[in-house]
């Protein structure tokens, strides 16, 4: 996975935290979760805060259909 892979992120992050709401999670506390993921080999310094709020967007989404 890479940092472009946002659906595969946002699944494995629902799945590892499914009570937390996405949009309470700061960008610098995401950066460290995607990072942390397994089979993550994204290089660290190639994320920026665009791809930072697309992840999180995706996660949201994936987090409201859970809910549902």
């Amino acid at each position: 996975m890479d940092w472009y892979d946002s659906e595969d992120i946002a699944e494995m992050l629902l799945e590892n935290d499914p009570e937390t709401d996405p949009l309470t999670v700061r960008f610098t506390d995401l950066r460290q979760r995607v990072l942390a993921l397994p089979g993550f080999e994204g290089n660290p310094s190639a994320c920026s805060e665009a791809i930072l709020e697309g992840i999180q967007m995706a996660w949201l989404a994936a987090y409201q259909d859970s809910q549902n």
